[in-house]
């Protein structure tokens, strides 16, 4: 931030820092110089306030032009000093047609709740949004798979590795855990769904009777599991979990763990606004992005490979 100051990044970052709105002046004077005296705390409620305006225009925004090819969803809880429940942000990143990442809805939801994601749906339908994506990734723990189902019927679903890896080796003791993990890997790091398979089988001959909890952690899911190996071999390292959109909170998630909590619910939702739409800005494009209009035109795609018509 000394490199590149920004007070659009700087004062969304320190406030998230536990920094109280009478110090931003003399922490932003510390880091971007004198020039910085002048914003006083009065300038910085009003420009608190100019970010909630802002937040509330970007969540009005038409979508209509819009059209995603992969989502990201995934909820963020956050400590909130002013109210007695922990607020869920539940945020969806999405991939549009020409590889290009984005934030598609930042929402203050009642926890990860079918109801909650299924306003927020609804509300990009509302504003315009007509297309459903190709693919949507996320974790098991979701209501969004059931708000997804009736909202959007017909989405291919991944259910994301990393997830999944931690929740199944979190039944198994450690003294098996490493072998365990090895034949995770080969289950979504294979080239082919065959092999991934032939892993996913052994897998489960070798634990399921005396780890029946943990197979069963692995198979429940066993049908949204292997998904990536009908889309491009070259989405795959993005579409397998739900890294990008966990990596593009992952600042935002550590800053507020530094503190004990915001104010409410509100300032905690633009701040959180505002560091997300700042970083959108250095996110990568997807790779192999010149293969998303043969996603959307349902192209067949077999172990990753275009499959051409006979």
């Amino acid at each position: 931030m000394r490199r590149v100051p920004s007070v659009d990044a700087l004062i969304p970052a320190l406030y998230l820092r536990g920094i109280s709105t009478g110090d931003f002046a003399e922490a932003l004077e510390a880091i971007l110089g004198p020039n910085a005296s002048g914003l006083s705390a009065t300038n910085i409620v009003r420009l608190k306030e100019g970010w909630k305006a802002d937040y509330e225009a970007w969540a009005a925004r038409d979508l209509s032009g819009k059209r995603y090819v992969y989502w990201w969803a995934d909820g963020i809880y956050f400590n909130v000093r002013l109210d007695p429940e922990r607020p869920c942000m539940l945020v969806i990143m999405g991939t549009l047609e020409d590889g290009t990442k984005e934030l598609v809805a930042v929402w203050d939801g009642i926890r990860e709740s079918t109801e909650s994601w299924r306003e927020v749906l609804r509300d990009l339908k509302a504003r315009g949004l007509a297309e459903a994506p190709m693919l949507a990734v996320g974790d098991g723990a979701l209501g969004f798979w059931a708000a997804l189902a009736e909202e959007c019927p017909g989405v291919r679903v991944q259910r994301c590795w990393v997830h999944k890896t931690a929740n199944v080796l979190d039944k198994l003791p450690k003294s098996v855990q490493p072998y365990a993990k090895k034949l995770i890997h080969e289950m979504y790091l294979s080239p082919t769904k065959e092999k991934a398979l032939a892993a996913y089988v052994r897998f489960l001959s070798e634990y399921e009777a005396k780890y029946p909890k943990a197979t069963d952690c692995l198979r429940k899911d066993e049908d949204v599991l292997f998904t990536f190996y009908d889309f491009p071999a070259e989405h795959w390292r993005h579409i397998r979990t739900t890294n990008p959109i966990e990596s593009a909170f992952a600042t935002v998630c550590h800053r507020h763990r530094q503190t004990k909590s915001r104010g409410s619910r509100l300032a905690t939702l633009t701040m959180v606004f505002k560091l997300a739409l700042e970083a959108e800005r250095h996110w990568r494009k997807l790779n192999g992005s010149q293969i998303l209009a043969d996603v959307i035109r349902g192209v067949r795609f077999v172990d990753g490979v275009m499959k051409k018509a006979a």
